[in-house]
């Protein structure tokens, strides 16, 4: 059974918190005590005698008491599927909440009023999916209730987003009118819009593709090199790791990154025994012919498969700490196993997470704002764009003194 992540996105009381208290509820996913303990605090009770939001409503009690909020993460599961929503704020000062939620996500869910349309705050959250490179993304008309299921409002909000869509290059766009209160087209389709012919929420969700490993272009990098030195396995040297994107075979002729060295796959184990090929998102040990260098971090790529490679790297970072990023800045980059030093040499502009426009970045990167930079590496970088492969082309900065996360990265190739 395959695992869907996604996460929800909306604007202050657009139904976000009942949406998924529903999707827990109608698939049966909350224990005996929990719905005891709902049904006594409800205070706002739909027709089940419940109020949904209260499932979600502790991320509200602890944001007025002043505690930070990164992502929650709720869990459900169905017969056919598993899921994990990722459940971030939706503010503007919660922007890189809802990035650390998304960078995982393989769909999002973009909550819409049906009483007031396509509004800022769902232009920005598709603006954070369109820089996120997330391809699929559901719009949930919601409060359709309220509204006496009107198909002509259901229509001019779809008709609105579509060109918000348009603009943004979001290509994969499934609409449904529901009512996350009552219920309706959530877990079951609706009697009270005999106009709309479509599926529910949660049967798309369970029957959706997710086609994570689109990239076919191989990569593998080392996560710990494998060497017992027992009697038994004296000259047993292993690189385990997992397949990042495409298929190895044995016998593949390949290059160790960044060091450029030839050699040649001898052997391929998943789980102690030896197989002929393994594919992306298996875990595996590789073994070479020759006897070379290889640390944690290295890559081994096929020929002919060349991956971005330099010292100097173009990224759009969000930033992520109450410092305000600065030329000259210097960080420790970290690219999954792959730690090196870096330093900020330029910042060509901010965008505006409202609009797409470019601003002046002249005074710095401030927490919760996104950029366009340059790095400087003290070793060369091994990756793929962001826009084509988000796994090799995501990276964090690290403070060197605190040892915090102050920003996340999506690499791209430096332009000529």
């Amino acid at each position: 059974m395959d695992i869907l992540r996604f996460i929800t996105a909306g604007s202050v009381d657009d139904g976000k918190s009942t949406l998924i208290g529903r999707l827990l509820y109608d698939s049966k996913s909350i224990l005996a005590d929990q719905l005891e303990a709902l049904e006594q605090q409800s205070k706002n009770k739909n027709a089940d005698g419940i109020d949904l939001a209260i499932l979600t409503d502790g991320l509200r009690a602890e944001r007025e008491q002043g505690i930070t909020i990164d992502v929650a993460y709720r869990y459900f599961a169905t017969p056919r599927r598993k899921f994990i929503i990722a459940d971030a704020p939706g503010h503007t000062q919660y922007t890189r909440n809802m990035i650390t939620g998304a960078s995982n996500s393989d769909l999002i869910v973009i909550l819409v009023d049906a009483r007031n349309g396509v509004t800022e705050q769902t232009k920005r959250h598709s603006i954070i999916a369109s820089l996120l490179n997330i391809k699929k993304v559901v719009v949930a008309v919601n409060k359709m209730d309220l509204m006496d299921y009107s198909e002509t409002v259901f229509n001019t909000i779809k008709k609105d987003y579509e060109a918000v869509a348009a603009r943004l290059g979001l290509k994969d766009v499934t609409f449904f009118p529901i009512s996350a209160f009552v219920g309706d087209n959530i877990v079951n389709t609706s009697e009270a819009m005999p106009w709309y012919k479509g599926i529910s929420l949660l049967d798309y969700l369970e029957t959706v593709e997710i086609n994570a490993q689109a990239y076919d272009e191989p990569r593998f990098q080392v996560q710990y090199v494998i060497r017992p030195q027992t009697e038994e396995l004296h000259d047993y040297r292993g690189y385990a790791g997992q397949i990042i994107s495409g298929t190895y075979k044995q016998g593949d002729k390949l290059k160790v990154y960044p060091q450029e060295i030839a050699t040649t796959l001898s052997k391929i184990e998943i789980a102690g025994e030896e197989v002929p090929e393994a594919r992306a998102g298996e875990p595996v040990v590789l073994h070479i012919a020759d006897d070379i260098d290889i640390s944690r971090g290295d890559y081994l790529i096929p020929e002919g498969s060349t991956p971005e490679m330099g010292q100097e790297v173009e990224a759009v970072v969000c930033w992520l700490d109450k410092r305000q990023l600065t030329e000259g800045n210097k960080y420790l980059l970290q690219q999954r196993s792959r730690t090196v030093k870096a330093i900020v040499r330029e910042i060509d502009y901010k965008i505006d997470v409202n609009t797409l426009e470019h601003t002046d970045a002249s005074e710095g990167v401030k927490l919760n704002e996104i950029a366009r930079i340059h790095l400087k590496t003290a070793a060369p970088l091994v990756y793929d764009a962001f826009k084509e492969n988000a796994p090799m082309g995501s990276a964090i900065l690290i403070d060197e003194t605190s040892n915090a996360t102050v920003g996340a990265l999506m690499l791209r190739a430096a332009e000529a």
